[in-house]
Parts: C-alpha cells; sequence; structure tokens
C-alpha cells in the first residue's frame, strides 16, 4: 500500500459511512477496477477509529447527556426522554450483535461479492427512494419506543450484508416509521457509535492475534484522513436531507449499482 491508496481509501470510508450509499460498494472499486490489494486489517481498524472519533466529537454534547442520562436511569431511577433514548439506541445494538456472532462467517464466505454488492446497492436504493416518498415525518427520534428500536435495530442487522448500506437501511426503517429526515439522520449516527466501537475493538483483536505488522504512517493517514472526511460529510448531510431529501443518495446508488454491473460483464 502507497500513501495515496491509503488516503484515497481512508477518505471513501469516511465519505461513505455515514451516507446512504453503500461503503462497501465503493471500497471494492479500487481492488476491482485498479487492483489494489486488500488494505489488511490494521488499516480496517485505522478507519473504524477515524470514522468513530467524527460522529463522537460532532455529536459530542448529545452523547455526553444520553451517557450521564443512561447511568442516571440505572443508578438514579432517571425516566427523562436522554434516558430513554440512550436505552433505544442500546436495544437497537443487540439484532446487529446478535446477527454479526451467528452470521459473520456466511457473510464473508458467500455475500462478498461484487455481483451482491451492485444488486443490494440497487434494490435497497429504491427501497428507499419509495420509503422516502411515502414517509409521513412527524417524529423526532426521542419518540422512538422498544419495537421501533428493535424494528430499526434489524435494519442495521441486515445491512451487514455488502451493499446495503448501514446508514441507509436504518434511516429507511426510521423513515418507514414516520421519523423526520433529521431524526432519522440523528438516530443512526448516533446508533453507529456502539456498533461502530464494538466493530472496531473486534478487528483490534483481530490484529493483535495475527501478528500482522503495522505501519505507523499509514494508520495516521487512515485515521486522520476518515476523520475529516466523515466529520464534513456528517455535517453537510444533515444540512442537506431537509431540503432535498433521499432522491440524490438514491439515483447515484443506482447509477453506482448499474454501473458495477456494466462493468462486471464487460470484465
Amino acid at each position: 500500500m502507497s500513501y495515496f491508496e491509503a488516503f484515497i481509501l481512508a477518505l471513501i470510508q469516511g465519505l461513505t459511512e455515514f451516507l446512504p450509499i453503500s461503503s462497501s460498494a465503493h471500497l471494492i472499486l479500487p481492488s476491482a477496477i485498479l487492483g489494489w490489494e486488500d488494505q489488511g486489517l490494521a488499516f480496517d481498524v485505522a478507519v473504524h477509529v477515524g470514522t468513530l472519533m467524527a460522529v463522537v466529537i460532532y455529536f459530542r454534547h448529545e452523547v455526553i447527556t444520553l451517557f450521564l442520562a443512561l447511568f442516571a436511569s440505572i443508578f438514579k431511577g432517571d425516566r427523562s426522554k436522554e434516558a430513554k433514548l440512550a436505552w433505544m439506541i442500546v436495544i437497537a445494538t443487540i439484532p446487529a450483535c446478535v446477527f454479526g456472532l451467528l452470521m459473520k462467517d456466511i457473510i464473508e464466505v458467500y455475500l462478498r461479492s461484487a455481483y451482491v454488492i451492485a444488486t443490494t446497492t440497487i434494490v435497497f436504493g429504491l427501497l428507499l427512494w419509495w420509503v422516502d416518498k411515502n414517509a409521513k415525518l412527524v417524529a423526532d427520534e426521542y419518540q422512538t419506543g422498544w419495537k421501533k428500536a428493535v424494528f430499526i435495530g434489524i435494519a442495521q442487522a441486515l445491512a451487514m450484508i455488502p451493499g446495503t448500506s448501514r446508514s441507509g437501511a436504518t434511516i429507511t426503517a426510521a423513515l418507514y416509521l414516520g421519523f423526520t429526515r433529521e431524526a432519522a439522520a440523528r438516530f443512526s449516527f448516533l446508533m453507529s457509535i456502539p456498533i461502530i466501537t464494538l466493530a472496531g475493538s473486534y478487528l483490534g483483536m483481530k490484529l493483535v492475534t495475527s501478528g500482522e505488522p503495522v505501519h505507523i504512517g499509514f494508520l495516521l493517514t487512515g485515521i486522520i484522513t476518515s476523520f475529516i472526511s466523515a466529520y464534513i460529510c456528517i455535517h453537510f448531510f444533515l444540512k442537506m436531507i431537509s431540503r432535498m431529501g433521499m432522491t440524490p443518495f438514491v439515483i447515484y446508488r443506482l447509477i453506482l449499482g448499474f454501473g458495477l454491473f456494466a462493468f462486471l460483464l464487460s470484465a
């Protein structure tokens, strides 16, 4: 891996992690089109650290408030709306944890093909378009009950299928339940914190036990680039969706999915 490759891959990860357009669909492009080698476990950990830092720092006030409210609910019996939201995020994280433990090997072996990614990019893009077009857009994230949390959590679990998009699946589910676009995005981003933390920790443990060599320069490039690009992406995405909705991202997903099919069939 070169510094240029590290920069491009981290930029792709940062820009696509929180947009509803599938990071996995984009991360196969350099290897499929340019023949780049797999970036390795250490670099995967680095870009997870960068994107996690971006979402935690961007939502730092909400994160601190929810964290304190969660502990207050445990030790002081707090029943505030912040405590409720914190518990709903915990509940919404459980399906992905269970699905990941049970299906990880099956996904790695059978579902990481470029054809699967192209198909899910198109199918879930059309689903996002239909839900966004028919959404009621009346609820905010603080109105989430446990049934809604489980539903959105199942959507996040399904997003482990490559090409689906974690943010795309969770935003689609939240819109279907009547969330406003901004509330759906905020809930999706707050949900990402525990799941990225768990995924990064899992990859970190694999890295420690693998004995894979670590290149500090590449890791710093991955962390810094993914952090800056993800932070900027979150900011502008939240500004855009209230005015433009999800249609631009749906169009982009369709172009990307059909473009992948065209490339695969012509290869």
